[in-house]
């Protein structure tokens, strides 16, 4: 069996995540965040898809988490993240 060390080289890793927090790197970052290569941002929600759409480039996926069920974007912005080349993958994201 061949193992792969996992490293983390432009990001660090998301270690968890709960009610208004994530945890990454070892560190607890309250509310919304975008964590992008070289750089972890605040982040207002849907009123801001400006900082997503200027680094289409850079994401793999884009994981939305959506409260305690998975539920549809506005229409206005998965359209905007579809014109842009962003795809999404919504996710539950209960406490």
């Amino acid at each position: 069996m061949r193992l792969t060390e996992i490293t983390y080289d432009t990001a660090p890793p998301i270690d968890g995540y709960g009610p208004g927090f994530f945890r990454i790197g070892g560190e607890v970052q309250e509310g919304a965040v975008l964590l992008l290569p070289g750089s972890l941002l605040p982040w207002a929600g849907y009123a801001e898809p400006e900082p997503l759409i200027g680094a289409v480039g850079e994401i793999d996926v884009l994981f939305f988490g959506t409260g305690a069920d998975i539920a549809h974007i506005p229409s206005g912005l998965r359209s905007t993240f579809e014109d842009a080349g962003l795809g999404l993958e919504l996710m539950a994201t209960p406490t």
